[in-house]
């Protein structure tokens, strides 16, 4: 399972004060834990600021790699920050994200070429965020041929079907475990991920629905995530469903994971 940790992100109120003041150890110790917790990449993100941007996610990416070694996630909506993020970033990174809105893909797709980065692609268009699985599965192909067309290879992709509210529709969870399964069986080698949280928003007990759905979206073939690491149980979780599914051979790392502490019931 590849791990994207989410917390480096402005939305966050204690991450929007720590960027402000310039807290560099406060950044930096939470990028080193999420790292020690499993995560594969660091989603730094410094959307909240909307008229200076582009200076503080320069800020956070020179604050986190001066200290773990893993690539991040270069989260933003404008293009043109993502592409300073880049330029700044060591080694090879993932952009996050993009959508198969025309004016978007047309000005990220030349990004993921120069940069050799990998990409979070959202099953999003012009016409808006798609309800069914069907509606989904055409905007993936969409994706696919674009990137295909660019000689971007599959395994530099990362589909996410987009989570949407069960709150709203109850429906939307099991749309998204059907777009999972579709895309694992149709596109060999592309990896999927989403984020949980959007699942379970309005309703009570939400890390309980995250957690289930998060299981479920395992069963489909799902192999990253966009997660809280240092949330003992979804990591345990996902050292158990690993097994499960066959992704963990011997049970080594699983086994690994119960003797360090971080998988306990």
């Amino acid at each position: 399972m590849i791990i994207i940790g989410e917390l480096i992100n402005s939305t966050r109120k204690a991450i929007k004060q720590a960027i402000e003041e310039r807290n560099i150890l406060y950044i930096q110790e939470l990028a080193k834990k999420q790292v020690e917790a499993g995560a594969n990449y660091i989603d730094v993100n410094a959307g909240a600021f909307v008229d200076d941007e582009e200076e503080h996610l320069l800020w956070l990416i020179d604050a986190v790699q001066a200290v773990v070694d893993v690539p991040l996630a270069i989260d933003s909506a404008d293009p043109e920050v993502i592409q300073k993020g880049l330029m700044a970033h060591k080694g090879e990174a993932m952009i996050n994200s993009v959508t198969a809105e025309k004016e978007k893909l047309e000005a990220i797709i030349p990004l993921i070429k120069k940069y050799n980065a990998k990409v979070i692609a959202l099953c999003m268009d012009d016409n808006g965020m798609p309800n069914t699985a069907e509606e989904r599965l055409v905007i993936v192909e969409k994706l696919c041929d674009s990137f295909a067309s660019a000689g971007i290879g599959l395994g530099d992709v990362f589909l996410d079907p987009l989570v949407k509210p069960v709150s709203v529709n109850t429906s939307f969870g099991n749309e998204v475990l059907t777009t999972l399964e579709e895309i694992n069986k149709r596109y060999q080698g592309i990896h999927t991920t989403c984020g949980l949280s959007n699942v379970s928003f309005g309703l009570p007990e939400r890390k309980l629905l995250n957690q289930a759905f998060f299981v479920m979206c395992i069963a489909k073939g799902m192999d990253s995530v966009i997660i809280d690491p240092l949330d003992k149980k979804i990591m345990a979780l996902l050292y158990a469903s690993e097994v499960l599914v066959d992704r963990d051979k011997r049970c080594m790392a699983y086994l690994k994971a119960v003797r360090s502490g971080i998988a306990n019931a």
